[in-house]
């Protein structure tokens, strides 16, 4: 999430007047033992997205439904195993109030965790069905039997998804490949439209930045947006959550010298910047528009573009998502209107194209989501 400005790298990085050489034996005072390894940080992920085989007929279903993205990695979700269903309930202390004050993104996130758990459920011979509870409670439930197992192109690709922050090479997409993204995210109440022409792309770019900048001027939201930052490898593993620095292409710095350099460095123009070469980059922008604004339909709206995620995967596509026009109540507006949809809340805009393969993000055990 957070890059240095020009002239500050992985070896001199500026901290109150002062330089610091990070690298060789000057890394040694800054506490890069605390830090952790990322070769081990590596193992450890490639562990927490691996086949469980403890209680695999559940366990398994409910790992692969955790590998799900959710705003800040925050992994907003319990699940509570009982005798063929697992229900994916929300999880209110992992709520991001400033930035999703109507939890918008926690039933995105349920949407799309409810998603990958059937995917999982039909390649383990346990397919079955997901409802929505319109209690107060919200979540969903996957009810599941017995059956043959049926391997698809989308659960192959749920280990290696990612939402890859970087630059991509601006390749275009055939078109057969963005009939093959749209097939994959149909899903009842949502509408998705795909932007490819210039023109429409640098009009998303200019609400990208404008969100951007009025978040950044907000200090409730940075405070927020830092809380779930993990600056090296150990805070990672630790916590299992929040956005990894090293996943956006950032620097691994000691747990006592990340905040500062945050900030002292996390700046909007830096960060507009950032966004505007990275959308230019994009092959195109798919942006997820429910029939209505409810919980219920927020949750399809994550089975949806968890489903084009996978499908871009499976392609070798690379995503990643750019919500600061749907997050920023003013702007969605205008965003409807480019899409065609006028007088609709748009709930979701995901950049895609080719791109480098970056560190994948933590998760937290299956244990611990679990009841």
């Amino acid at each position: 999430m957070t890059r240095f400005p020009e002239g500050v790298d992985r070896r001199t990085l500026l901290v109150g007047g002062a330089i610091v050489v990070a690298a060789g034996a000057g890394a040694t005072w800054l506490g890069t033992r605390s830090m952790g390894k990322m070769a081990d940080y590596d193992a450890a992920v490639a562990r927490m997205r691996s086949v469980l085989s403890i209680r695999p007929e559940l366990a398994d279903l409910v790992r692969y439904a955790t590998l799900a993205p959710s705003g800040h990695n925050t992994q907003p979700w319990r699940f509570r195993l009982g005798e063929g269903r697992i229900d994916i309930l929300p999880d209110p202390s992992r709520r991001t109030p400033v930035v999703d004050p109507d939890d918008h993104h926690l039933f995105v996130s349920l949407g799309s965790a409810a998603e990958t758990l059937a995917l999982a459920g039909e390649a383990r011979g346990r397919p079955g069905e997901i409802t929505f509870d319109p209690s107060d409670l919200g979540g969903l439930t996957y009810r599941f039997g017995e059956g043959a197992p049926v391997a698809s192109t989308l659960f192959d690709a749920i280990p290696r998804r990612q939402s890859t922050r970087a630059d991509y090479d601006g390749r275009s997409v055939s078109t057969g490949d963005l009939r093959r993204l749209a097939t994959a995210a149909r899903t009842p109440g949502i509408d998705l439209v795909l932007l490819t022409d210039r023109p429409a792309l640098q009009r998303v770019r200019d609400l990208v930045v404008q969100g951007n900048s009025a978040q950044l001027a907000d200090p409730a939201f940075v405070r927020e947006l830092k809380s779930w930052i993990r600056f090296n490898p150990d805070q990672a593993i630790e916590t299992g959550d929040g956005l990894f620095s090293v996943t956006s292409g950032s620097p691994s710095l000691p747990s006592w010298l990340g905040p500062r350099m945050f900030d002292a460095t996390f700046r909007a123009e830096a960060e507009n910047d950032k966004y505007a070469r990275q959308i230019a980059s994009s092959a195109g922008v798919a942006v997820f528009v429910g029939e209505r604004e409810d919980r219920a339909h927020w949750t399809q709206v994550g089975r949806s573009s968890q489903r084009f995620a996978l499908q871009a995967t499976a392609l070798g596509l690379k995503m990643a998502y750019i919500n600061q026009p749907v997050e920023v109540a003013a702007l969605r507006s205008e965003l409807a209107s480019l899409v065609g949809l006028p007088g609709r809340r748009p709930d979701l805009v995901m950049r895609f194209g080719y791109g480098p393969t970056l560190p994948f993000s933590a998760r937290r055990p299956a244990a611990a989501v679990s009841a």
